[in-house]
């Protein structure tokens, strides 16, 4: 029994041991690398570092646009579940108000429809026989409207992840040519080939490379995920607006 207590001690000795070195070689190595990305840049020109501050804004102002659409989208599918829950619950055609009234796009396009159901007929739960529907069309045009209104309002902010996914590659491309220009010109003025030379203009145009493919890659894939996602809820929206256009008709008609 002290044997194996002795083995399991040891064997755990030896794991905390392999995690302690696996981190601290992690630690070092990262220490290392911000290091030399920090020397790399006190070596930058003044065009590199124009290029990397244009590329730093449209980093951040593409990650503040893909947390604000994250949130959004994720306020919105619990909003639009909560509001069809209760709305498919409902027998017949209710008024908004009576409904508990969730925001969400598909309460806004229900809101659009029964607003021109009752300009054409006026009240519909008071009157127990309701007088004919006049354009069935113009509620469902209605709906179609709110539904584009909706869908439009989701889609803002999409053309800037757009832009950068499209855009900060060039940048970055602009940065690696400006840096194999002072590379060569390093060259010329030092008269003979050397490393000494070719290194700062080299590690300038990696670095460049490098912020430009950080700054796109993230907008282009959230911008494919977000257009999805637009997508998917237009199609929802136009389905719900057919759903209440059967309801209305089923009821008044």
């Amino acid at each position: 029994m002290v044997a194996r207590s002795g083995r399991v001690c040891y064997v755990l000795n030896a794991q905390k041991k392999f995690v302690f070195t696996e981190g601290y070689v992690i630690f070092l190595f990262t220490a290392i690398f911000v290091t030399d990305l920090l020397e790399i840049l006190k070596q930058t020109g003044f065009v590199a570092r124009v290029v990397l501050l244009l590329l730093l804004f449209f980093s951040v102002v593409s990650w503040a646009m893909i947390l604000q659409k994250l949130g959004m989208f994720g306020r919105i599918r619990r909003k639009s579940d909560e509001f069809l829950r209760i709305f498919r619950a409902t027998r017949g055609v209710a008024n908004p108000q009576a409904l508990v009234m969730v925001a969400s796009p598909f309460a806004n396009v229900y809101a659009a429809g029964y607003r021109e159901l009752q300009s054409q007929i006026g009240g519909v739960a008071a009157n127990p026989h309701p007088p004919k529907l006049k354009s069935l069309q113009a509620v469902t045009v209605s709906m179609q409207l709110a539904s584009a209104e909706e869908v439009r309002h989701v889609e803002k902010g999409m053309s800037w992840l757009a832009t950068t996914g499209a855009v900060s590659p060039f940048i970055g491309l602009f940065g690696t040519v400006w840096g194999i220009i002072d590379a060569f010109s390093g060259l010329g003025s030092a008269g003979a080939a050397s490393l000494r030379a070719v290194a700062p203009g080299i590690a300038e145009a990696l670095v460049t490379t490098a912020a430009g493919l950080f700054a796109a890659i993230p907008a282009v894939i959230f911008y494919n995920h977000f257009l999805q996602n637009i997508r998917d809820l237009a199609q929802r929206l136009d389905t719900f607006a057919l759903e209440v256009t059967a309801l209305i008709e089923k009821a008044l008609t």
